[in-house]
């Protein structure tokens, strides 16, 4: 039996009251009908007996306390879904707005997911492929896990996470099986236009799922978008086999748009007026990502947050580093240098990196690389410490290797063009490359056997680049 509750007992922002309410359910579906017959949907959010607060997502503009008509579908918000779907675009709540009509479902899912059983979960071991040096080598994106980027206001996360969706790709036979589902959260208009329009051009929007929720959009979608998103995703994963990369920037805005919404029904704050339960909120979200027993696909996830203030202690990602596995962290004064992308290698690190990396997944040089770049790195950094204390000059001679090796490593090795696609390989030939330009009792991260076959290699070929140049250079002097 289908009933209509006739008028809402009091409207507060976003939300409606209705009293004496049979049979309700936390989460579930309702239909507004307003006076001039238009229709709005909402979603049960709060229950007190037979009081229910409904949360509506266009608003609650032009409704009335009297003749509203309130009805309850009997199920929670539910994502359609079918293997179309690849390709299409569609707004923060799930409804198709690239002009080419409804989804016409195979299925339909909850978009609250269920969390994914620990006991039939599968270890994540191999990699993915972003064809962005610092990542693929230093913290590397293995299939299934979650390696959030903290970025700052104003800095280039948006063309690092459409770089990531361009190149990104499996390094097996199963590249034709890859996919990316993309959802964008609190962007402005022209954002929203860049992250379309360059899917479209560079030809990936065929195995991208977009969800682009505007800035001027209702909260309450902001909240739905990355649970419509993880939905689609699991779809493609679990019931298609495929492996799926999802993207989800900016979460910073989604915590703000919780925030919002939970201060509207008049919960306690927590720090800096959050939720007390983002923690919980946030890893509903997060550990929808993984590998499950039997499926052969995967959820792997990258979310995006800004920092604000660029400070690291804020709610938002400090609670992200907690639940996730790894960090990508990119750094102000690299931006403000010109450098793209400006990824903060020390401060950065992905947990299941070691896992998934080395003979038979990438190659077998590649730990020692990359513990040997880290720790190379990190004596830049401090004999640039010494350096602005007592002077470039007075450096001893390997301190003074350290800033040439240093700036080499930013100007080559971190930045790269925004369309420069570098197989991991390269990556690895590259570190090597820099590596060479240090004397050999200074890699104390790597095995003798790994510096005869790489090192030694990549000394002789430093030197015969520097003696061709050195020729050419004479040969020119010559001429004149």
């Amino acid at each position: 039996m289908i009933l209509d509750y006739i008028g809402v007992k009091e409207i507060n922002g976003s939300l409606i009251v209705l009293d004496d309410v049979e049979n309700a359910s936390f989460e579930e579906v309702v239909t507004i009908r307003l006076e001039n017959g238009t229709l709005r949907q909402g979603r049960i959010v709060q229950m007190e007996g037979k009081r229910i607060v409904v949360q509506v997502f266009e608003g609650t503009r032009a409704l009335s306390l009297d003749n509203t008509r309130t009805r309850l579908m009997g199920h929670p918000m539910e994502m359609p879904l079918s293997p179309e779907i690849l390709g299409r675009v569609f707004d923060g709540a799930g409804r198709p707005i690239d002009g080419l009509g409804n989804i016409f479902p195979v299925t339909r899912a909850n978009i609250n997911g269920t969390p994914i059983n620990p006991v039939s979960r599968v270890y994540p071991k191999n990699y993915i492929n972003t064809g962005i040096s610092t990542i693929d080598t230093l913290m590397t994106l293995i299939r299934g896990q979650k390696l959030p980027i903290f970025s700052g206001s104003g800095m280039k996360h948006n063309e690092l996470a459409v770089q990531i969706a361009r190149q990104a790709k499996i390094s097996d036979d199963q590249g034709s099986n890859f996919g990316i589902v993309f959802a964008a959260m609190g962007v402005k208009n022209d954002v929203a236009e860049y992250f379309r329009r360059s899917f479209d051009e560079s030809g990936v929007l065929q195995k991208v799922v977009m969800f682009l929720n505007l800035s001027n959009d209702p909260i309450i979608e902001r909240i739905l978008t990355p649970r419509c998103a993880l939905t689609v995703a699991e779809y493609l994963a679990f019931e298609l086999g495929m492996h799926i990369l999802v993207i989800m920037t900016d979460m910073t805005s989604y915590a703000e748009a919780l925030r919002e919404f939970s201060s509207s029904k008049g919960e306690i704050p927590g720090r800096k007026g959050f939720p007390g339960y983002l923690y919980s909120d946030l890893a509903s979200l997060y550990e929808r990502a993984g590998m499950v027993k039997g499926k052969k696909g995967s959820v792997t996830q990258i979310p995006i947050l800004t920092m604000p203030n660029d400070d690291v202690t804020h709610p938002v990602p400090d609670l992200t580093g907690y639940i996730t596995e790894g960090q990508i962290v990119l750094d102000r004064s690299l931006d403000n240098a010109g450098l793209y992308p400006p990824v903060s290698v020390l401060p950065s690190l992905s947990r299941l990196m070691k896992d998934g990396i080395g003979k038979g997944y990438t190659r077998e040089d590649h730990a020692a690389l990359s513990n040997q770049l880290f720790a190379a790195y990190a004596k830049v950094m401090d004999a640039r410490s010494l350096a602005s204390v007592i002077g470039e000059e007075e450096l001893s001679p390997t301190d003074k290797k350290y800033i040439e090796f240093g700036k080499m490593f930013e100007s080559r090795f971190v930045s790269q063009g925004s369309n420069e696609n570098r197989s991991i390989d390269q990556s690895l030939d590259l570190g090597w490359t820099l590596l060479a330009t240090l004397p050999r009792e200074e890699l104390d991260r790597v095995d003798s056997d790994t510096l005869d076959k790489y090192y030694e290699k990549a000394k002789q070929q430093l030197q015969s680049s520097a003696a061709q140049t050195e020729k050419k250079e004479n040969d020119e002097l010559g001429n004149h």
